[in-house]
């Protein structure tokens, strides 16, 4: 069980929390200053004016509310706000910004009632999952409209996910044994007004994007070892002259996972020895292609990449992300806008660009090993049956290329993609949960490639008969793998064994 409240969460509680399904706790003292911080707006707000409790919102800010109006302004504001469209969230990602708008408002600087917390760490607790739209959200004021719609299911509205089905969230609570929110003072604008949505999804691709790049690594060693390639492009004498994190970390992976291989040629042995030096020309190539031989210079960066983002998303799971920010302490109150996304949108950017070029660097190792006048060593398109009458992987390369296309226009960034909107209240704007949004579809996108890819790398090895003399490393990816999707010459759909292996990419780690 993890507890929230008691410290920063890290990437790793996250995503026991969100994938695993772990059950959570909130800390007690956490849950007193929680108390403490609503207990203080309660009394301060009295004879005040303060924005969001007793006024309206945004560019309506001006005009005031009556008090016998104040709790019916917040359920106005959840209903009003719910106007998300598109195609629902996952499960999954609605699990993470449930977390995500959880563990900022125990940070106790939102003045709302315990019973707000208590009631997302139920549904996180219950896999009571909400209904939450794709489109909506600026990323300025937070992620209103995302948001709203989690609002409107705590106040036990709309539809949720649970016991594997959507369903009104009315059942699933009764169901539950829960009993929907009732506003207190600013329960309303304190679910909506935050970062909530881009964290949690941008957490998600954080968590994905650090497998996809496990598994570019494996199947760049795999296409390398095919090849017979030579080992000191990846080796720590010429790595570690160049002073990237990235590129050495990468570099580290690939010599663990290519040791003991028996198809990786030594230069040394081979072109530094005059018995193998006598010709005028070589059919050998004395450095192989650049998606073979520069595997540590690309894919370093998006390690690099990777792991800044998961610094800053780190940091913004763990902060207050909305407005005003109740400071009980110093007993005042702070209008800003730490709800701006700006953060991450620039992040979740990067990272989509990143995974595109990874996307890239694998549609070129495929396309090596698809065309036989570049490798030399394979029939055309890994063909194991009859050329001409057989098509081999033909067919699924066209899929390959399609989508590292889609990738590369899904790269153009949000960040700076800002549009005034709300009567120009909101006149900069992050985009930030689009752009956590395209990052998450770069990412799905690059499991596809790395389908086929992984799919492409086992025929080769199958035609070379070359099983024997893999790493132990890669033997256990090739056999696991076979299980899943066996060794084919004769044509046939095969859309349904990818999506296996797909998921089991998803599922799985290289090492």
């Amino acid at each position: 069980m993890v507890e929230i409240g008691s410290r920063s969460l890290s990437l790793i509680n996250f995503s026991d929390i969100v994938f695993k399904a772990d059950q959570i706790a909130l800390n007690p003292a956490a849950l007193e200053k929680v108390d403490a911080s609503f207990q203080f707006l309660k009394h301060f707000s009295t004879g005040k004016l303060i924005y969001g409790i007793n006024t309206g919102f945004g560019p309506m800010a001006q005009y005031k509310i009556s008090d016998e109006n104040r709790l019916q302004l917040q359920y106005n504001l959840i209903r009003s706000h719910s106007s998300g469209m598109g195609n629902t969230l996952s499960p999954l990602l609605g699990r993470a910004i449930l977390l995500a708008r959880l563990n900022s408002l125990m940070q106790a600087h939102s003045g709302i009632h315990i019973s707000l917390v208590e009631l997302l760490a139920a549904f996180i607790n219950h896999n009571i999952v909400p209904c939450i739209y794709e489109h909506g959200g600026v990323g300025a004021s937070g992620d209103l409209v995302q948001l709203a719609h989690l609002g409107l299911n705590l106040i036990g509205e709309g539809k949720v996910w649970y016991e594997s089905g959507w369903q009104d969230t009315a059942t699933a609570l009764k169901k539950a044994g829960l009993k929907p929110l009732e506003v207190q003072i600013r329960e309303g604008l304190s679910v909506i007004n935050g970062t909530s949505a881009m964290t949690g999804i941008g957490l998600v691709n954080i968590v994905l994007a650090k497998k996809l790049l496990a598994w570019s690594v494996m199947f760049s060693s795999m296409t390398n070892e095919i090849v017979e390639a030579y080992d000191d492009h990846y080796s720590k004498e010429l790595n570690i002259v160049k002073h990237h994190t990235g590129q050495n970390y990468i570099a580290a992976m690939m010599r663990g996972m290519l040791k003991d291989s028996k198809m990786i040629h030594s230069r040394s042995e081979h072109l530094y020895n005059p018995a193998n030096i006598e010709h005028d020309v070589f059919e050998d190539k004395v450095q192989e292609y650049y998606s073979l031989r520069c595997v540590t210079q690309i894919l370093g960066p998006i390690y690099d990449t990777i792991e800044h983002a998961e610094r800053i998303l780190v940091e913004e799971l763990n902060s207050v992300n909305d407005n005003p920010v109740i400071d009980h302490q110093n007993r005042n109150i702070f209008h800003g806008g730490n709800f701006h996304g700006d953060y991450v949108s620039l992040e979740m950017d990067k990272l989509k660009i990143a995974i595109t070029k990874l996307s890239m660097l694998a549609e070129r190792q495929l396309n090596y090993l698809l065309n036989d006048k570049l490798n030399q060593i394979l029939p055309p398109f890994v063909n194991l049956g009859v050329l001409g009458f057989n098509f081999g992987m033909q067919g699924m390369q066209f899929t390959a290329v399609s989508t590292v296309a889609e990738n590369q226009t899904l790269s153009y960034p949000m960040y700076v993609h800002s549009i005034p909107n709300n009567n120009d209240n909101q006149d900069i704007v992050s985009m930030g949960c689009n752009a956590a949004l395209m990052a998450k579809k770069v990412i799905d996108n690059s499991f596809e490639v790395l389908t086929i890819q992984a799919v492409t790398i086992l025929q080769a090895i199958d035609y070379l008969k070359c099983q024997e003399k893999l790493s132990p490393a890669t033997h256990r990816v090739y056999s696991s793998i076979r299980k899943i999707f066996p060794k084919f010459i004769e044509d046939g759909p095969k859309y349904e064994e990818q999506e296996k292996v797909k998921n089991w990419l998803l599922q799985n780690e290289p090492l």
